[in-house]
């Protein structure tokens, strides 16, 4: 019942589907970039890339992002951490962001894609 409230308060929501678990979470996804600097899975970051930062994601996972003010969706590599302002549960390059219609902030849905 606890950890069914935790969830509930934090926007997050487990869709069972078969024998898989996929988390979703909702808040404001935002832009970031940093051009060739390495990211948190060692790799070099890349604006025209379509990968973002999560804080607990596995990297390499890969998450739909849907931009809740048009239905645009994006899927995104998660090869970050971040980000790390409160309310934000997102950070995605320039590339996703163009994709899914914004700049700036955005409120978002998070949905894990099986692999």
């Amino acid at each position: 019942m606890a950890s069914c409230l935790f969830a509930a308060l934090c926007g997050v929501a487990f869709v069972v589907a078969g024998a898989q678990v996929a988390q979703a979470q909702s808040g404001l996804a935002s832009i970031y970039g940093y051009e060739g600097a390495r990211t948190a899975s060692g790799e070099r970051a890349s604006a025209k890339a379509l990968t973002a930062a999560h804080r607990s994601f596995p990297f390499g996972s890969r998450v739909r992002v849907t931009n809740k003010r048009n239905g645009k969706s994006v899927v995104v590599r998660i090869n970050d951490r971040g980000p790390f302002i409160k309310g934000r549960v997102i950070d995605v390059t320039p590339a996703a962001a163009h994709a899914l219609g914004f700049s700036g902030l955005a409120p978002v849905e998070l949905a894990r894609v099986s692999e």
